[in-house]
């Protein structure tokens, strides 16, 4: 599903929820800024490279990501942005600050004043003078300045980049920071702090530099959490991170149970049948989305179709008993919402079962008519 279909639904709900009461248009608004921000707003992440390691970038991006399958400028821009691609699962922006010059900062400066970073790699080797160390501190500070915006957060993520030679005497099962790590993280006092220490091993034979690999899943697990919604999408694709992953699969099936429900209480009969329908497919779309699939209304579609959720025989018999009840003001519209979400919140749990979790279609099936039958008890029973 592209975002011009998306951006219809969103501007339809919009303009339904301009006709609600106060109180659940507020409501309905709220659940629809994350699902925007995610889907309409998403954008790649955007990293700063900062310190004085002398690694190449795309050395950087190899060990960061663990993958050499990405796509990249042979020469990283100098004091550009600059996008690197991973087939099949998305893009990052960075932009390489290391060992710019006085004459050089100044564009880096209206780089970031144009386009903030969302996370500051600060890449430093671990044999370093104190001299060299109060400048690129000094340094990192000029960036986190230059990058203060209200929709970013100062944060930074040390990379500490060891010589070659000390690999056989490291234990690398020790990801703690020592005292020194510690000691150059408060020399940052108010403009910011770490949010992790991670240490580099050089690779065999000379090849460069990695992760260990409960390193590299922190770090991915870090990312996925930090950025802001607009980002978080892309990476979470990126990353492949099932925790994540699941995280915004429930954020998606929240929003929308809620949207679902006031919808479903207000007294319009039949009308809402479209707006409910669309939505709980972009939905399961979005999950599709979420776990590294294609978004598609179709296969969304096919997916509620199968677990008998689709828009026909069943859904037409759901949601005409629905209709009816719109026409008993009171406790029909409070019975209308409540079946609205349960059946909603149902359709979402099966699609993370299925489509993240990995569950096969017959056990997702089950998810959804145990969710649908909990969930209505539940809220029934509140509303009483």
């Amino acid at each position: 599903m592209k975002s011009p279909s998306l951006l219809q639904i969103v501007e339809r709900l919009e303009r339904l929820a301009g006709r609600l009461p106060s109180k659940i248009r507020k409501a309905v608004l709220s659940e629809l800024t994350p699902l925007k921000q995610l889907f309409l707003q998403q954008r790649p992440p955007r990293f700063v490279f900062a310190g004085s390691a002398k690694i190449p970038s795309r050395d950087v991006i190899g060990a960061l990501f663990g993958s050499s399958e990405f796509v990249a400028p042979a020469t990283a821009p100098l004091c550009r942005w600059f996008d690197v691609g991973f087939p099949e699962r998305g893009k990052i922006s960075v932009i390489d600050v290391r060992g710019v010059d006085e004459s050089a900062a100044i564009h880096v400066r209206d780089e970031l004043k144009y386009r903030a970073a969302d996370i500051i790699f600060f890449i430093r080797d671990e044999q370093i003078a104190d001299e060299m160390e109060k400048r690129e501190l000094a340094e990192l500070n000029s960036y986190l300045s230059w990058n203060e915006t209200l929709e970013t957060d100062r944060k930074i993520i040390d990379v500490i980049v060891p010589p070659f030679e000390k690999v056989a005497s490291r234990d690398y099962n020790d990801v703690g920071a020592t005292r020194d790590e510690h000691a150059v993280g408060s020399s940052l006092v108010k403009r910011g702090v770490f949010l992790e220490t991670l240490r580099l091993i050089p690779v065999d034979n000379d090849q460069g530099f990695e992760l260990p690999p409960a390193e590299a899943r922190r770090l991915m697990s870090i990312l996925a959490r930090e950025l802001p919604n607009e980002a978080r999408m892309e990476m979470i694709r990126i990353s492949r991170d099932r925790d994540a992953q699941r995280e915004v699969a429930q954020l998606l099936v929240k929003s929308t149970t809620a949207v679902c429900t006031a919808i479903g209480a207000q007294p319009i009969p039949l009308a809402d049948l479209p707006i409910l329908t669309s939505l709980q497919l972009m939905m399961v779309s979005g999950v599709m989305y979420v776990s590294g699939r294609e978004r598609s209304l179709r296969a969304a579609a096919e997916f509620a179709g199968a677990l008998g959720a689709n828009v026909g025989a069943a859904m037409v018999l759901r949601e005409g008993a629905r209709a009816i009840l719109k026409f008993f003001p009171g406790w029909g519209n409070i019975v209308c919402g409540l079946v609205a979400g349960s059946g909603t919140y149902a359709i979402g749990r099966a699609a993370t079962a299925y489509f993240i979790e990995g569950v096969s279609l017959k056990d997702a099936r089950r998810t959804y008519l145990a969710n649908r039958k909990k969930r209505r008890r539940r809220e029934f029973e509140e509303a009483q």
